[in-house]
Parts: C-alpha cells; sequence; structure tokens
C-alpha cells in the first residue's frame, strides 16, 4: 500500500543555530531536516543534492552569502525553476521583501515564528510544487487528474464539512457543476460578465459554501426531524462563522478566491425579497456570486437525501424553486435555471467521482483534523532557554514592565519583574477581559492604545502614551513605549506589540507643577495675563455668538498704600484681593492678574449682566488693616465690541480710564463700555452708574469722599 506521505528533505539555511532548531522541530516528525549555517553552504547542499531537496527555508542576513546572492546563484543554475523558497528573516521592509519576490522567492515568513503558520506555508507550497516534486500524497492514487489536483485542497476543506454532516460527498462537486453552468448560461443572456477565469474561481469558491458548520454541534447538524426556533438560530450561524474563518486567513486576503468565497459563505442564503439571512440584504445588495451559489445549493439540497427528508425529484425541485417555495430568487436567475433544466441531471451524472476516492478525502480530513502537536528537541530547549535567561537578566536591571501582546493567541507576557510589580501572572489570557487588567486601565485608554497601535504601520511601528495606571492600589503616570508588529503578508496583518511601561508618576508631576508655574502669576497664584488671553481666545472661537464679558479693574490709591504702609504691605494687599476674588467668581470664570495692581475677570452669562457685575464690584470692598480698599472696574461686552480679544480688552481699558480720569484718579466705580470710550473721553462721558445700580444713590452718601459703593 503506497503510504499516503512520503518524506522529503528541507533545507534550512540560517546562520543562527536557535532559529535552525526551531523550524527543524517544527518540520522535523514530518520532514527530513538538512542545516546549512550559512549561504555558501546551502549552495553547496543544492547542488550536491538537488533531486532530493524539496524545499529551501531561506534567511536573508547571513555571512560569506546572504539570501540575495543565494536566490541570485538558484536563477543562474535555474534551481530556482524547480525548487521553492521561503524567505524567513525578521527583515520585513518594504524593498527587501520585493527584491526577494522578484529574485522568485515563493513566500515570507517573518520572526518570531508560529509553529501553525510555518507548518501550514510550508504544506502550501509544497503543495504547490506537487507536480515537480510529488512531495505529498494527501489523496488516494486514484486522483491524477490535473483539475482535481487544482481543486485538491479547497476540496479537503469542503469536506470537513460534509464528512460531519453525514452527507452525501457529493453535494460540493453538485453545487460547483452547478454554479459553473449558472454563471455560463448568465453570460449567454447578455453581455458576458464573467471571463472563463472567472468561472474556474467561482466553481472553486463555491466549494467552501458551507464551512462554517464547522463550528455547528452535530446533534443540531445531524438531527432528523424539525429544527427548534433556537436550533434554527444556531443554525443560521454558519453563514457568519464561514466568513469570519475565510476573513481569519493568515494569508490570501487580496486573492480573488479568497474574495470571493468570503461573498459566497456569508450571503448564500440570503433572498432576492429581503427575507434571508445573515443581513436581509435585498436584490442586487446580494453578490451575483452569492445568488448564483444560493441556487445551485437550493437545488442539490432538494434533490439530495437528507437526515430529514428523502430527494425530491429534478421536474419536482424545479418546479419548487420556480414557484417560490424555496424563497425568492431574482428573475434573471430563475431564466438561467429554466434554460439549464435540461442539462442539469445528466452533467451532474458525469461529475460524480468514484466512492474511493471520496473515502481518500475523508482520510485526509481525518489526518488534518487528528494531527498531533510538533515536538520540541532538547537542542532547541536548551538555547530558548539561554535566550529566556539573557532576556530576564537585561530585564531585571531596569524598572520597567515588558511585556508582549499577541493577537493570536489573544495574550499577554509580562516580564518577571512586571509581573511581580502588577501582582498579575505572567501570561495573561483574553487581556481585554480580564478583571484585573480592566481595574488598571479605563477602558477608554485602552480602546485608544489599541488604536494608536494599530494606525501605524511596519515602516513606522513604534508609539508613547502617557496614561494613568492602577498599580498596587496607587494611581500613577506611567508612558507605555511600544512597537507594533506586522505580519509579513501583502497587506501586512498586525499581530500585536512588545514594550514596555516605565512609571514617570514624579517627573509628570513636576512638569505638571512646571506648566502651573508657567502660567501663573507669582504672588497671587492667579493666572497670568498671557495665559488667561489663551485660554480666553479658545473660548470666544468655541463659541462665537455666546454673550462674555471682560472686566478690568485696579485698586485706587495703591501707590499710595506702598508709600505709607511699605511694599510688604502692597504685597499682601494684592494677595488678599486675589484671595476675595476667587471666593466671588463662578466655577467657569475666568481670572487673572493682568500685573502691577490691575486684574482681569472673563465670564459668559445669560441673565441680565449688571447684578453680577455689582455683586462682584461689592465682594472685593472693605478694608484690609487701616487700608479702605476702593477699586476702578471697566466692562466690555461681546454684544457690543465683538469676539476678538484684543477689542475686547481695549474697551474694558478704555472704560477703566474714563472712571480715572472722571474722578481724577479717585475710581470707586465701575462702569460699562458704551462704544464711544477712549482714554481721552472727558468724565462727562462716564455713564449714571447710580441709574443702573438700584439703590446706589442712598449708598453712595454713606461712603467717602472717593464715591464708593
Amino acid at each position: 500500500m503506497t503510504p499516503l506521505r512520503s518524506r522529503q528533505k528541507i533545507l534550512i539555511a540560517d546562520d543562527s543555530e536557535m532559529n535552525r532548531a526551531i523550524l527543524a522541530d517544527m518540520l522535523g516528525d514530518e520532514y527530513d531536516i538538512i542545516e546549512a549555517e550559512n549561504g555558501a553552504r546551502a549552495v553547496q547542499i543544492m547542488q550536491e543534492q538537488d533531486e532530493e531537496i524539496a524545499l529551501l527555508l531561506l534567511d536573508i542576513v547571513m555571512p560569506k552569502m546572504d539570501g540575495f546572492q543565494v536566490l541570485e546563484e538558484m536563477n543562474n543554475s535555474r534551481l530556482i525553476e524547480d525548487l521553492p523558497v521561503i524567505i524567513i528573516s525578521a527583515e520585513t521592509g518594504a524593498t527587501q521583501v520585493e527584491r526577494a519576490y522578484q529574485l522568485g522567492a515563493t513566500d515570507f515568513i517573518t520572526r518570531p515564528f508560529d509553529a501553525l503558520i510555518v507548518h501550514k506555508r510550508v504544506v502550501n507550497t509544497l503543495l504547490l510544487y506537487a507536480n515537480q516534486k510529488k512531495l505529498v500524497e494527501l489523496v488516494a492514487e486514484q486522483v491524477y487528474d490535473s483539475e482535481l489536483q487544482r481543486n485538491m485542497m479547497t476540496d479537503i476543506l469542503s469536506h470537513i464539512v460534509e464528512f460531519r454532516n453525514g452527507e452525501s460527498g457529493l453535494h460540493i462537486q453538485h453545487v460547483r457543476i452547478l454554479t459553473q453552468l449558472l454563471l455560463e448560461q448568465l453570460n449567454r443572456s447578455g453581455a458576458p460578465l464573467f471571463s472563463s477565469k472567472d468561472i474556474s474561481v467561482i466553481g472553486l469558491a463555491s466549494a467552501l459554501h458551507d464551512i462554517g458548520k464547522i463550528a455547528i454541534p452535530e446533534h443540531i447538524l445531524n438531527k432528523p426531524g424539525k429544527l427548534t426556533d433556537e436550533e434554527f438560530a444556531i443554525m443560521k450561524t454558519h453563514t457568519t462563522l464561514g466568513a469570519q474563518i475565510l476573513d481569519k486567513l493568515p494569508i490570501y486576503q487580496d486573492q480573488p478566491l479568497v474574495k470571493v468565497a468570503y461573498q459566497i459563505c456569508r450571503w448564500h442564503h440570503e433572498r432576492w425579497d429581503g427575507r434571508g439571512y445573515p443581513d436581509g440584504l435585498r436584490g442586487d445588495e446580494i453578490p451575483l456570486t452569492a445568488q448564483v451559489v444560493a441556487l445551485a445549493d437550493v437545488y442539490d439540497a432538494l434533490t439530495s437525501v437528507r437526515v430529514y427528508k428523502g430527494p425530491y425529484s429534478h421536474e419536482e425541485a424545479i418546479r419548487m424553486i420556480l414557484n417560490g417555495e424555496c424563497g425568492v430568487f431574482s428573475p434573471a436567475m430563475y431564466e438561467c435555471l429554466q434554460a439549464i433544466s435540461p442539462r442539469i441531471p445528466a452533467a451532474l451524472q458525469g461529475g460524480e467521482d468514484a466512492p474511493n476516492v471520496r473515502q481518500s478525502f475523508f482520510d485526509t480530513t481525518q489526518e488534518l483534523l487528528h494531527r498531533e502537536n510538533l515536538s520540541v528537541s532538547r537542542r532547541t530547549l536548551q538555547l530558548v532557554e539561554q535566550e529566556r535567561v539573557r532576556n530576564s537578566f537585561f530585564a531585571e536591571l531596569t524598572d520597567e514592565i515588558q511585556f508582549e501582546f499577541t493577537m493570536n493567541p489573544l495574550q499577554v507576557t509580562l516580564s518577571p519583574f512586571g509581573a511581580q510589580k502588577l501582582g498579575f501572572p505572567e501570561v495573561i489570557k483574553d487581556p481585554h477581559h480580564n478583571p484585573g487588567v480592566l481595574a488598571m486601565f479605563q477602558s477608554q485608554m485602552v480602546i485608544q492604545l489599541s488604536d494608536m497601535l494599530r494606525s501605524t504601520s511596519p515602516g513606522q511601528p513604534v508609539i508613547t502614551y502617557d496614561c494613568l495606571l492602577k498599580v498596587g492600589g496607587e494611581e500613577r503616570w506611567h508612558r507605555i513605549v511600544a512597537r507594533a508588529t506586522w505580519s509579513s503578508d501583502e497587506p501586512p496583518r498586525y499581530t500585536g506589540a512588545i514594550g514596555k511601561a516605565i512609571d514617570i508618576h514624579e517627573t509628570h508631576l513636576q512638569l505638571v507643577d512646571l506648566e502651573r508655574q508657567a502660567s501663573s502669576d507669582s504672588l497671587t497664584g492667579l493666572l497670568n495675563h498671557s495665559s488667561a488671553q489663551k485660554q480666553i481666545r479658545i473660548r470666544l472661537n468655541e463659541r462665537p455668538r455666546g454673550k462674555y464679558a471682560l472686566v478690568i479693574f485696579d485698586l485706587d490709591l495703591f501707590k499710595h498704600a506702598n508709600d505709607t504702609y511699605g511694599h510688604l504691605f502692597g504685597d499682601e494687599l494684592l494677595k488678599h484681593l486675589a484671595d476675595k476674588l476667587r471666593r466671588s467668581i463662578r466655577g467657569g470664570d475666568i481670572v487673572a492678574r493682568v500685573g502691577g495692581d490691575e486684574f482681569l475677570i472673563f465670564m459668559e452669562y445669560k441673565d441680565p449682566l449688571e447684578p453680577i457685575i455689582r455683586r462682584i464690584f461689592n465682594s472685593l470692598l472693605g478694608k484690609f488693616g487701616d487700608f479702605e480698599i476702593s477699586l476702578s472696574m471697566g466692562v466690555a461686552q461681546t454684544e457690543l465690541v465683538g469676539h476678538d480679544y484684543n477689542d475686547l480688552f481695549r474697551a474694558a481699558d478704555s472704560a477703566l480710564y474714563t472712571i480715572k480720569r472722571g474722578q481724577r484718579g479717585k475710581g470707586g466705580r465701575y462702569v460699562f463700555y458704551d462704544g464711544t470710550m477712549t482714554k481721552e473721553t472727558d468724565a462727562s462721558a462716564i455713564s449714571d452708574i447710580d441709574s443702573r445700580s438700584g439703590g446706589a444713590a442712598e449708598e453712595e452718601e454713606n461712603h467717602d469722599a472717593e464715591g464708593m459703593f
């Protein structure tokens, strides 16, 4: 009996002994491994064992001859025509990848190695070269014709479903034949929509229409009676599950076969009237490829034996479909079905394969499903342990939380210091749903960090993110520096990240304090004029239709206070006034010291402004020691002046100057800018404050000659 798979030789050319050992362990149970420590040795081995080597795994950066030089030598000697080459390298730049493909490389695998990806790519590459090397015998000896070899892997994957579903083994072939007949008839019915290549690809993709059933529980899949509503809801998920399987393929995402197969998997149960599933698409919203396969699937389901029914005749199946008993299809689909109807039975009989071929498919399927995990050799374990010890040693020299995040499997691996610091195990499965991780990170922070990493590119993979983490019950600022990892596929896929989290709490607080100091007045602690101006401009720009007021005031006779009581008294007086000002304003108001004894208030208002100004003005009056506090205050409103900061400041300053000029420097009032005031305005231009202030006239009689109220 011919064995299902004969052992073939794979040459691994890499100057790293550990890399060679890892790859040998991944593949050594199924293939004979030959190792070369540099490019020159690899060329020598290929020349000596040309006919025996089935595949070359080739590193780029090597001594004596690098990978590109090896590929050039293989081109010169024409070895590249018969020997497939997979590049294995950490070099993922577009230039290196493009050059490797130009020199004849078949595929590209990046380090660190993923056992599943390495194994699948090796198998797929060897299958592509099966005609030349006869390397893999995955089906029985009867399958020799080229068409079946071309479709072999797709049929194997599809038969996994039929193997579980207990179907005849002919459903996939029937659907493919019917799909091709319908597509050819569509071309004959009008302008050709599909090339012969398109029809071949769509026919091949149709074999994958039910791969999502591999995830449906067997008791539902093979239930002989009618499904309950709950069971039917589960059964319907095979469409989205199949699409997910294809969407998560690590390779070939840009290939037409995968794209078409995705459409077919997801939407082959949609119906023209929108009553299908999973998305309720209607009419031309349903891709034409999915419409064709849907009709082929329905016909074969009607005419085949199922666990829940017997077969209908060809004539009865056609009648049921045309009468809409199996869902509504487009008029074009009905016309095509009627046109090919006489040819369908003969076409399906001619496409039937022998039973022993079906069994060989099932045997191969079982082999794929029950493949044992690859073992790891003693040499690899020693090399990996050396690498782990070295990395741990360097990690322990720094107080940094080092981590590695991977998408497949979804987990975070922490350095020993990081795990101890955070109180986590070194490996955290499904970190997005781990309670400890969610307690440390705010959910929004996780989203932001993930978005930043995903928005990088292979050429610019590094990000920096400052955030507040809750570590040991205490919130502390940390800086996360991470490098996103990308696959070598085209286009590249985001696969995870490596990085570290550094405690920057003290440094952050110092920076915040420096920023606060830079924006604050050193004496009073209020904002300085420059910082206040920036904040006010932002407010004015954000709400250009808002009602705002800018107030400028100063202390009357402040020079007299300094001269009489000393400058230290004057400083304390200004701080006292700043404290009263803080207590007088609302939460959203902006206050600042403009300079000297001059202050600024910026506020938004909806109610009448004059009572608000009067309240603030009166709250600031009083005595400080033996000094009677008197103020002069100018007010400008955006309703009159507009939303330009400079215009507001000049207007408020002009109103303030009007008071000073009218009272000969004594002040003791507040006044609103009326549109005419300038620093040259006569005292007679001052508005009558008493008439706007209610009982201000009576209050004025109780004050000294300065006229304060």
